[in-house]
């Protein structure tokens, strides 16, 4: 029955008065539980899976639409063992997904949890103080903000904390004679979650020769996630930050400070801030390069 343009608002009413309050909730419940799966999947590598799964359905409907009957059968086969693929794929996240609906954690799931500005100026302050005096005693180290991705999986490389973020705590860990000292420690919304954690090495062959495993694991870390990941080198004493696979080396603590502070603090609606925000960052890099290191390894 084909209904014309002029009667489609009739025809739309008539649906909206067959809608019962049971559907509502329905519609409610299933958009939320939809909206924390994705946000789920975004802060971890899961995403970046449903982007190559989205182009490969994409790659079969063009086969389909234009008749290219080889690809069209090749994949075609590939779907039928879809649902196995992507059960090995996405073990690691079913795994964690289940491990959490049958622990106490399951609540803080479905509940959005706001990072506290407070306990994270308090973490940026006191790292700033131990990264001073660890960089004067060349005491290596290797600090990883968490930011949007979560990093459970690195946390559970290490021993597993649930501390506030110290100075003291931070130089008895990476002390040398300690035993967590040569793994990283992982913060997480202005508290430590994990120290001695194992972290993925950088993948460029680029990088200068004069980078030890610390800093190749921090870049490395930044590589594979959003983490702002701070570093102090055993040799020279020199703070480092690694985001985004970029490395900005001899950092002086106030440069470090501002720099930590527009990553892991949120913006400020003020339009005034904005200009003071920029000159940091602008002023960081600079200084960077006064001092012979700069943006190293783009």
């Amino acid at each position: 029955m084909e209904v014309k343009f002029a009667e489609l608002p009739a025809v739309i009413g008539r649906y909206l008065l067959l809608i019962e309050l049971t559907d509502l909730l329905d519609i409610v419940i299933m958009s939320f539980v939809m909206y924390k799966v994705f946000m789920y999947v975004k802060s971890t590598k899961v995403a970046s899976l449903l982007k190559g799964l989205l182009v490969f359905f994409a790659v079969l409907m063009f086969s389909y639409v234009f008749r290219l009957n080889s690809i069209n059968f090749l994949m075609s086969k590939m779907v039928e063992w879809g649902v196995l693929a992507l059960i090995i794929l996405f073990q690691p996240e079913l795994r964690r997904l289940l491990e959490e609906m049958g622990s106490k954690r399951f609540i803080s799931f479905f509940s959005t949890q706001e990072t506290p500005v407070n306990a994270v100026e308090q973490a940026i302050g006191q790292t700033v103080v131990a990264c001073t005096e660890m960089s004067q005693s060349r005491t290596g180290a290797l600090i990883v903000f968490e930011r949007e991705m979560r990093l459970d999986d690195m946390i559970r490389s290490g021993t597993v904390l649930d501390a506030s973020v110290t100075s003291e705590l931070f130089k008895n860990i990476f002390f040398v004679k300690a035993p967590m000292h040569d793994g990283a420690v992982i913060v997480r919304r202005g508290r430590i979650q994990g120290a001695g954690c194992m972290l993925p090495l950088s993948k460029n062959v680029n990088l200068s020769r004069d980078l030890g495993m610390r800093h190749r694991a921090g870049i490395g870390m930044s590589e594979n996630s959003d983490a702002v990941v701070v570093i102090v080198s055993e040799e020279s004493g020199s703070i480092s930050v690694a985001i985004g696979g970029m490395l900005k080396r001899h950092l002086k603590p106030e440069t470090l400070e501002n720099l930590l502070r527009n990553e892991l603090l949120p913006r400020e609606s003020d339009e005034e801030d904005k200009p003071k925000l920029s000159f940091n960052t602008l002023l960081g890099m600079l200084t960077s390069k006064k001092n012979g290191g700069g943006i190293d390894e783009e």
